[in-house]
């Protein structure tokens, strides 16, 4: 069984930018990106149907059809590497500190960040906990900052579904 190249290569590449499309525009939706996901959804099922009949129509070749499956997986990868870059979203922050003497609250509001925060008691005694909305953009950014001023705060993330008052309810209207 003779390999044409240019067809396996073409399948490869519009399966792989049909499934980044495709994760894309999961995580548009996701996100809540209303009027985005359903355009890049018009261009993704495009893509998918050229792909699609190009391996349909060469069936008999497994060839073409390896270069559906790998352009798939690789389009996952993509699509991963391109959410990731674009950092969509927000994330809130928790960071409780083992003392309540500590200069973090002011250090992250100097560096552009809300934060609320409050008294708690934990095991050990009275902790301070600091409770802070970020873009993602701005995550990683976040956590050097805490680790240099307080390296052993306890730390953790999650992506809020709904938010609702506060310092950046216009910003995440605004989207």
């Amino acid at each position: 069984m003779a390999i044409h190249w240019p067809i396996v290569l073409l399948i490869f590449f519009v399966n792989l930018v049909y499934i980044t499309l495709n994760t894309l525009r999961f995580l548009l939706t996701m996100k809540g990106y209303r009027n985005l996901a359903p355009l890049v959804s018009v261009v993704e099922i495009t893509v998918y149907v050229i792909g699609l009949s190009l391996v349909l129509d060469r069936l008999t070749n497994y060839w073409n059809i390896l270069a559906y499956a790998l352009g798939y997986g690789v389009g996952v990868w993509v699509g991963i590497i391109i959410e990731d870059k674009l950092a969509l979203g927000y994330m809130m922050v928790t960071v409780i500190l083992p003392e309540t003497d500590t200069q973090l609250p002011g250090i992250l509001r100097e560096n552009g960040f809300g934060v609320t925060q409050s008294a708690a008691s934990g095991l050990e005694g009275q902790r301070l906990v600091l409770e802070i909305l970020t873009p993602r953009k701005l995550e990683r950014h976040l956590y050097a900052i805490v680790k240099e001023a307080e390296p052993k705060a306890f730390t953790i993330s999650y992506e809020p579904k709904f938010v609702s008052g506060g310092f950046w309810v216009k910003r995440i209207r605004n989207r």
